[in-house]
């Protein structure tokens, strides 16, 4: 009896150790699948994240070499227009300002633009002129140029005048301007198309 008992008990204890060792193996075969299932989706988030990442760089690297080559055509357009200015600048300044501030040079132009005002139409015209020849011009405006005329001249001198003049109907409707200013734009845009040439072909 005592032997049946025995055999009982082991085979009880064997079966419960094959059982148990069984659903061990299962439970640990479960672990690792699910366990490389993690790693395999672990591993295709961080393929994911690099390959984000590798795709913002990419980007960026393009958006920064456009912004480069933009800012570089920038740069060179202007640095090619500032040259072009100091050298038209530099040519015709000068020159024009010299002969615009010159009285007997101002006296020629004006008398001959006033004729031509006074032959077309007869009317009352305005002069602007420099602050800084009033001396000089002052008394052959009142003199000489109202007897060439022949009608009314209304003379004014300016501080913002640097040079040459502007003449016009006294009512304002329109006046022709012949200053340093305009005269040296006028050149300008003559010399700046042949200056750029030049320079850059």
């Amino acid at each position: 009896m005592s032997n049946k008992l025995q055999e009982l008990t082991d085979r009880l204890y064997n079966e419960g150790l094959s059982k148990g060792k069984e659903e061990g193996e299962q439970l640990l075969a479960q672990a690792r699948a699910e366990a490389d299932r993690i790693l395999e989706d672990a591993r295709k988030q961080a393929a994911l994240i690099v390959s984000d990442a590798e795709k913002q760089a990419a980007d960026l690297k393009d958006k920064t070499a456009s912004d480069l080559r933009m800012a570089s055509a920038q740069c060179l357009q202007a640095t090619k227009k500032d040259i072009e200015e100091l050298l038209v600048g530099a040519v015709s300044t000068e020159p024009v300002g010299k002969s615009l501030s010159d009285p007997d040079f101002l006296k020629k132009i004006i008398t001959t633009v006033a004729e031509r005002f006074s032959a077309s139409e007869s009317a009352d015209l305005a002069l602007l002129l420099p602050a800084s020849l009033q001396d000089e011009l002052e008394p052959w405006l009142s003199g000489e140029l109202k007897k060439a005329l022949g009608g009314s001249l209304k003379a004014e001198f300016s501080k913002k005048v640097g040079g040459g003049f502007s003449i016009g109907p006294k009512d304002g409707s329109w006046f022709v301007s012949l200053t340093d200013d305009t005269f040296k734009e006028l050149i300008a845009e003559y010399l700046r198309p042949v200056t750029r040439k030049l320079l850059f072909g």
